[in-house]
C-alpha cells in the first residue's frame, strides 16, 4: 500500500518516505511510528497502542516515543504547536490530521528513482582537535539526534578510515541516525598526537581523552558505547563519571584479557605471548582478521582494507605495546560500582570474546541487561548489524536523565603522619593541586583525598611520602580504588574512605600501600609494583601490593 499526504509519499511496503522525488530519510523506529499513524489517520491512536506496535514487546518509556515522534515531525517540517500532520492529544497519544490518500501500487517513476547514495560516496565528516594535557585527540561528530553517544572502538582505530569500509560506515550511519555520534582516536593511534611507545595511554588517560573530546562539542551527558577492549574503559568512565553518563553499552567485551582460575574463558599466557608474536612477524597484512571477522576473512577486499586500517592505527611497536598493556587490565571490581543503565550485547559464536565473557561481565553490573545474538564475527559491524542496532537504538532513545549519583567511583589516598613539622600543610596542597587531587579532609595527623585517576593518585602517594620525609615526618600511605559517597557532587566519605585509611594503618614508614583493586587498573601508567613481602588480607579478601619507584627518583631512601 501507498500512503499520500500533502506533497508526501509513504511506501508501506519498503518503508521509505518521499517527497516529490526526493526520499526523505528516517530511521526504522520514526518510520514504523509514521506508518501506524498514518494507517489510523484521523484516529487518536493511545501511547500504550503505539508502543506495542513498533516496540513488540520490548520495554521502553514514554520517552522513546516522543523521540520518534520529534524525528517524524522534523522530517515533515511540522510543528507541535499548530500541527500539519501529527497532532498530540494530551495523555492520551497522538492523531494524525492530514488527509490520507491509499492505492495499491507505486508509481513506475517512483520505481526508477535513484537509491540513497552509497555510504561510501556520502561525505565524511570532519575531523577535528580537542586538546588532552599536551596531546591533541582527533574526533569527529555526525548526526544531530537528541542524545548524545560516544562510540569507543578496541584496539587500534583510524577516524577517516572507518568510513573506507562500506560495512562500518552503515554501521556508523545508523548510530547516527538517532544520535548525535561522537568518534575519537585514542592517543597515540590513528590521527591523535603519536606518543612514544612507554607513554601510550592507560584507562586513566583514556578517560582523561574521552572527557577533553566531550567538552569540545560541548557535551554534558552521554551514553558511551564501548566495543571489545573499548568496553573496560567505557565501564571504568560510567563508574567515575555517572553524571557524565546517561548509558552504557557493551559490544564483545570482557573484564580481563588474560585466564586465570577464577577467570577461564580469557587467553592463557602463552597464547597472548603467540599473538604479541603474530603482531611483530605480520603487522602490516590482516593480523587477527580469522578470529575478528570470520565471515569475510577470505574477502580479498575486506582483507586489504584490514591491514591497511591496521597499518594507519598503529605502528607494530604500538600494537605490541597497546596489547601488552591490555592484557594486565582488570576491571572485575570496577564493575559492581556502575550505576547508569547498562546493556552488553554478545554473540554466541565470537571467536575472539566468548560469550561467557560478555554474560560473566553483565551479571557484575547492578540491573545490566545481557543480551546473546547469533553470529560468530567479533567486529560489530560485520554480520547481521541490525541485530545489534535495533535494541541499541531501542535502549538509547528509550534514556531520561538520572538523578544525581549519591555514589561514585574514586580512588581515595588516605595518609597518616608521625611528628609535625612547619610547612607541611602547604607542601601537601601543592601536591594536591599538581595532581588534581580532591580535599576530603585535612587534619594535624593525617589526610584523606579523592582522584578520578588511580594512577595519579599513587603518583601523589610517593610525592607526598617524599615531601613528608622531607620535612622530617614520617608518614604511612594507604590507596584503595571503591565506592564514595557524595553529597551535591563532593565525596563525603564512603567504603573506598574507610578501606585506605586501614591500608594506611598498616603501610610501613614511607612507603606506598596499595589494594589490588588499584594494582588491576594503572597498567600502561609506568609504575612498577611488587608484592608486600608480609601476609595482611584485607577486609574484602583482596591483596596488598606497595608501589616501587623508577631507578633514580629518589623516592624512599
Amino acid at each position: 500500500m501507498e500512503y499520500r499526504f500533502g506533497d508526501f509519499v509513504l511506501d508501506g511496503l519498503s518503508r521509505r518516505l518521499w517527497q516529490g522525488e526526493r526520499e526523505v530519510l528516517l530511521t526504522p523506529k520514526a518510520i514504523e511510528v509514521l506508518q501506524h499513524l498514518v494507517e489510523h489517520a484521523g484516529e487518536v491512536v493511545e501511547r500504550e497502542a503505539l508502543l506495542e506496535a513498533v516496540w513488540r514487546n520490548t520495554y521502553v518509556d514514554d520517552h522513546a516515543l516522543s523521540v520518534q515522534v520529534a524525528e517524524v515531525r522534523k522530517a515533515l517540517d511540522d510543528r507541535s504547536g499548530k500541527p500539519k500532520y501529527v497532532e498530540t492529544r494530551h495523555r492520551r497519544g497522538y492523531r494524525f490530521v492530514a488527509e490520507v490518500t491509499r492505492q495499491q501500487t507505486a508509481s513506475p517513476m517512483r520505481m526508477q528513482a535513484p537509491d540513497v547514495p552509497a555510504v561510501a560516496e556520502l561525505p565524511v565528516p570532519e575531523t577535528r582537535y580537542a586538546r588532552s594535557g599536551d596531546v591533541d585527540i582527533a574526533y569527529q561528530v555526525i548526526g544531530d539526534g537528541p542524545v548524545d553517544l560516544v562510540f569507543v572502538m578496541g584496539w587500534v582505530s583510524h577516524l577517516e578510515y572507518f568510513w573506507k569500509e562500506p560495512s562500518f560506515a552503515r554501521f556508523l550511519r545508523r548510530l547516527a541516525s538517532f544520535s548525535r555520534l561522537i568518534l575519537f582516536d585514542k592517543r597515540g593511534t590513528g590521527l591523535s598526537d603519536r606518543v612514544p611507545i612507554a607513554l601510550l595511554p592507560s584507562l586513566e588517560l583514556r578517560m582523561d581523552d574521552v572527557r577533553a573530546v566531550m567538552d569540545a562539542v560541548g557535551s554534558q551527558r552521554a551514553a558511551i558505547c564501548g566495543v571489545s577492549e573499548g568496553g573496560p574503559l567505557s565501564a571504568l568512565f560510567a563508574a567515575t563519571y555517572p553524571e557524565k553518563t546517561l548509558a552504557l553499552v557493551m559490544i564483545g567485551t570482557y573484564a580481563k584479557r588474560v585466564r586465570d582460575e577464577s577467570y577461564p574463558w580469557g587467553p592463557t599466557i602463552e597464547e597472548r605471548e603467540a599473538f604479541f608474536e603474530e603482531i611483530h612477524r605480520r603487522w602490516g597484512g590482516p593480523v587477527g582478521i580469522e578470529s575478528r571477522a570470520p565471515s569475510l576473512a577470505e574477502d580479498a577486499r575486506f582483507r586489504d582494507w584490514w591491514a591497511t586500517y591496521l597499518r594507519m592505527g598503529a605502528s607494530p611497536g604500538a600494537a605490541i605495546a597497546l596489547t601488552k598493556m591490555n592484557a594486565e587490565i582488570d576491571v572485575r571490581q570496577v564493575l559492581g560500582s556502575i550505576r547508569v543503565p547498562t546493556l552488553v550485547l554478545h554473540r554466541s559464536g565470537d571467536q575472539c570474546l566468548t560469550v561467557d565473557e560478555g554474560r560473566f561481565v553483565a551479571s557484575l553490573i547492578p540491573g545490566a541487561r545481557f543480551l546473546e545474538l547469533p553470529g560468530s564475527d567479533h567486529l560489530p559491524f560485520v554480520g547481521d548489524q541490525n541485530d545489534l542496532l535495533d535494541p541499541i537504538e531501542d535502549f538509547v532513545t528509550g534514556m531520561r536523565y538520572a538523578h544525581e549519583p549519591e555514589r561514585v567511583l574514586s580512588t581515595v589516598l588516605a595518609m597518616r603522619c608521625e611528628g609535625a613539622a612547619e610547612g607541611l600543610r602547604d607542601g601537601i596542597l601543592r601536591e594536591l593541586e599538581w595532581y588534581r587531587g580532591s580535599l576530603i579532609d585535612l587534619g594535624a595527623h593525617d589526610l584523606r583525598v579523592s582522584f578520578d585517576g588511580p594512577a595519579r593518585a599513587v603518583r601523589c602517594a610517593i610525592a607526598l611520602a617524599r615531601t613528608a620525609g622531607r620535612a622530617g615526618c614520617v608518614a604511612r600511605v594507604g590507596v584503595h580504588t571503591g565506592e564514595c559517597d557524595t553529597l551535591e557532587g563532593k565525596i563525603q566519605g564512603g567504603p573506598a574512605v574507610e578501606m585506605a585509611m586501614w591500608i594506611a594503618e598498616f603501610a610501613p614508614a614511607q612507603q606506598v600501600l596499595i589494594s589490588n583493586s588499584v594494582r588491576d587498573l594503572v597498567a600502561g601508567a609506568g609504575l612498577q609494583l611488587v608484592d608486600y613481602p608480609q601476609q595482611m588480607p584485607l577486609p574484602d579478601g583482596g591483596r596488598i601490593f606497595f608501589s616501587t619507584p623508577h631507578p633514580n627518583s629518589g623516592v624512599f631512601s
